[in-house]
């Protein structure tokens, strides 16, 4: 039997000490927590530098002079004490990621996401299994990391119990839910933290502009189909058929991987809540049709409707209806104080998250009230109209910048929140829509996820590959998922650069 124990090429033994030279400079960068504050003290002194100097800008859009404010000047020392409360409650992602998440984990708590996840690949004909479970990974990103613990070893069986190998079960579920991180055929808590940063980041030009959290939906859809086509044919055309697919014949899985099957009450559960589901739907649906409807926005309109900006909380009471539902058919949440446990532990999760916002959004108060991230901006978006570059390589360039950053830092909402008071005006100054900007980056954030050595998944599931092989290394990991996000990030940089050349909206009024 051939194992990866054989010698590697030569490209890929430089590929694993390019990969230990991200996984060193990584481990020695700070928690992004004290990063922000690294940068915001960078922003203090660069403020009375570029003061002192009297460096300013014109804006283009309403031809008033934009000069430097010292953040260390008295004024600036107030700034930062006033309004740090407002900067931290007002901080866009901040209440729309608690709404949903509230939602999210009662409908975890209660054991749905994992049934769903399960049933939609159980009984998928072998022929189809790849394209099923990296579909399902998709749809899976609504319950955010979640998704890697409860698909990766799913992966493994299920393709072991088709008579296929259940490595590549492992690497097929680990690639779909991280290589396309940021594309799904339903909203996530990524779409809320995304849109209220590419907001606060947007105020910089026009302090009216609001991305939604439905601002990419579409071609969020259609990436989501997109990425698992992608997989799917490089794992059936090249991967699975690699030689060293087997697995340790005496190999034994351990009982924490085992599954069992979906019962005749959690059938019955599913049923019922699908049905809860979609009479949800169907009332906001009926709600909104007439024109004088109270959920329709002014003029009648749909895209700014209630239902629209207050999709926060349309989604959070959907995912807590249907969790509470099922929850109570199936014992798993059988007391209203049950579904406040799950609430609270879904807030317990987010602790992370909320004490990251708050670095986060110091530092964005701070890049807005000096002016740096205006001035910047226009004078990036000078530049490049004076050199004529292409909207659309200004993109491209952007993608590939965002890649290699995502190598080091992995946190996207924090390399987002560093990259989008800098790119998201700049291109708004050059007629790129902030929804596009974001677009873009959602590629190029996703797709080298599944290679970086800094991602704890990436271990994770090399854990799980070594219950089937006990030889497995890192390079067995990255041998297999190096190909996949190199045709992944072409293939998908490519259709978003398309899809925005046809101008085709990418999300709801976007």
């Amino acid at each position: 039997m051939t194992t990866d124990s054989a010698a590697p090429s030569r490209g890929m033994r430089l590929a694993f000490r390019g990969f230990d030279t991200i996984e060193r400079i990584g481990n020695k960068l700070p928690h992004p927590f004290w990063l922000f504050w690294i940068f915001a003290v960078i922003v203090a002194v660069l403020s009375a530098v570029l003061k002192a100097a009297g460096v300013s800008a014109v804006n283009p859009s309403s031809g008033k002079t934009i000069e430097v404010q010292n953040l260390l000047s008295k004024d600036g020392l107030a700034q930062v004490l006033k309004g740090a409360v407002d900067a931290y409650g007002t901080f866009p992602p901040l209440a729309t990621i608690v709404l949903i998440m509230l939602g999210i984990a009662v409908a975890e708590k209660a054991g749905l996401v994992n049934v769903l996840l399960r049933r939609m690949v159980m009984r998928v004909p072998g022929k189809y299994l790849t394209f099923a479970l990296s579909m399902t990974a998709m749809v899976g990103h609504v319950a955010s990391d979640a998704a890697y613990v409860a698909l990766v070893p799913l992966g493994g069986l299920l393709f072991r119990a088709a008579g296929r190998s259940p490595v590549l079960g492992c690497i097929v579920a680990f690639v779909s839910v991280s290589a396309g991180y940021d594309a799904s055929p339903s909203i996530t808590a990524v779409d809320a933290i995304l849109s209220g940063i590419s907001t606060a980041a947007a105020h910089l030009v026009d302090p009216h502009y609001v991305v939604t959290p439905l601002a990419n939906y579409y071609f969020s859809v259609a990436s989501s189909v997109l990425v698992a086509s992608v997989i799917t044919l490089v794992v059936e055309t090249v991967l699975g058929r690699r030689p060293d697919l087997q697995a340790d014949e005496q190999d034994e899985v351990g009982e924490e991987l085992r599954h069992d099957d979906i019962t005749p009450a959690q059938q019955r559960a599913l049923r019922i809540t699908g049905l809860v589901a979609l009479g949800y739907v169907a009332v906001l649906v009926l709600g909104m049709l007439p024109s004088v409807s109270p959920l329709r926005g002014a003029g009648g309109g749909i895209v700014s409707s209630p239902v629209i900006s207050g999709i926060a909380l349309v989604l959070g009471v959907f995912f807590a209806l249907v969790g509470m539902v099922y929850g109570r058919l199936t014992g798993s949440l059988p007391a209203p104080k049950d579904v406040l446990d799950a609430m609270a532990d879904g807030v317990r999760s987010l602790a992370p998250i909320l004490v990251l916002f708050f670095a986060i959004s110091q530092f964005l108060a701070y890049f807005k009230w000096t002016h740096l991230g205006e001035i910047l901006a226009i004078t990036g978006a000078d530049l490049l109209r004076g050199a004529g570059v292409h909207s659309w390589l200004i993109l491209l360039g952007i993608a590939v910048v965002i890649t290699v950053m995502n190598l080091v830092l992995t946190s996207g909402s924090a390399l987002w929140a560093l990259a989008a008071p800098i790119f998201v005006p700049m291109l708004m100054l050059l007629g790129i829509s902030p929804e596009a900007t974001q677009a873009v980056y959602r590629v190029a954030d996703s797709v080298t996820n599944c290679i970086t050595p800094m991602s704890p998944y990436f271990v994770m599931t090399l854990g799980f590959v070594q219950q089937y092989r006990r030889s497995a290394g890192l390079g067995t990991i990255a041998s297999f998922t190096i190909p996949i996000a190199a045709v992944v990030w072409i293939v998908w940089t490519a259709f978003a650069l398309a899809w925005y050349l046809l101008g085709i909206p990418f999300g709801p009024g976007a």
